[in-house]
């Protein structure tokens, strides 16, 4: 039977309100948590691990430059990155989340060379349930009858939600997407830009970023690498690009559509791209360059 032990890092200031965590946690009663240990230590809480969730970042605050913000998480990832060459298993499954997610991403890889490359990804899974459930709310149906959305990219504002390649269930029958919800104009226009600009619209609201949706979709990205998506599905998530799939350039951490099987993933490969998508994705991958450059120059530094 699998069982889980925990490892939780912090900085120091804030191992107190850890413990609230901890007992949190605790009070689940979860069938499958053995052990929590929380620490403020990169060599106890990265040692022989499995997994790696990283979702601490420095956030964009007020008045804030990007490569401000860029520079500051160079300097986190690196460290964290640095700690799971040192101490984590070779086999570790790392996923990003902390913002700007895809170049953190990066970053975390660049700083352990010895783990291979295929075991970093980042978070883009929240992005392909926001756009699954839009999708499901506008033709009426439960968000598990949409199938294979696309989320192309940066976990950013320029992300590309794609549907071209996606199919609703609608009483019974198979549609694909574009028939389902008869509506071209709001499929290649506010849908977009609502799944785009999701994250900030639940902070306008909440006051906090999102965090219970957030937790799903990273539970739903690591039961996929470990149990592997469904037969004929695929669903996204943010990789290592070689340059050989669908025009992409060569290392970057990009969004995909792919399959998960025996704890690898596959890029599903030879969909169609028309003209619309292609601006789409390439607008994209302009912006991770943009910010691989500048983060790779404070690497260097």
């Amino acid at each position: 039977e699998v069982s889980f032990v925990l490892l939780l890092l912090d900085i120091t200031p804030m191992l107190p309100v850890l413990e609230g965590v901890v007992m949190e946690l605790q009070d689940c009663a979860l069938s499958l948590l053995r052990e929590i240990i929380p620490t403020d230590k990169e060599e106890v809480a990265f040692k022989d691990l499995d997994v790696a969730i990283l979702v601490g970042s420095m956030p964009r605050k007020e008045g804030m430059e990007r490569k401000d913000l860029l520079k500051a998480n160079v300097a986190i990832f690196k460290s964290q990155g640095t700690a799971l060459e040192k101490f984590a298993k070779k086999t570790v499954k790392v996923l990003v989340v902390g913002n700007p997610a895809n170049t953190n991403c990066l970053i975390t890889a660049k700083s352990a060379p010895s783990i291979p490359k295929e075991n970093f990804s980042c978070l883009t899974r929240l992005d392909h349930n926001r756009a699954r459930s839009q999708v499901a709310m506008r033709c009426g149906v439960p968000a598990t009858n949409v199938k294979n959305v696309i989320i192309w990219g940066n976990h950013s504002s320029t992300q590309y939600p794609d549907v071209h390649h996606c199919t609703v269930n609608m009483s019974g029958s198979e549609l694909a997407c574009f028939d389902a919800v008869k509506d071209d104009a709001w499929l290649k226009g506010d849908f977009i830009s609502t799944v785009q600009q999701r994250g900030a619209a639940v902070i306008k609201a909440r006051k906090l970023s999102s965090a219970m949706s957030a937790a799903k979709a990273i539970c739903d990205h690591m039961r996929d690498i470990w149990a592997g998506t469904p037969e004929g599905e695929f669903t996204s998530m943010g990789i290592y690009s070689t340059g050989n799939s669908y025009g992409v350039p060569e290392d970057l951490i990009y969004s995909f559509p792919v399959q998960n099987k025996d704890k690898s993933w596959k890029i599903v490969d030879g969909l169609a791209i028309n003209a619309f998508s292609r601006s789409k994705m390439d607008a994209t991958a302009i912006e991770l360059i943009e910010e691989r450059d500048m983060a790779v120059a404070f690497l260097a530094v």
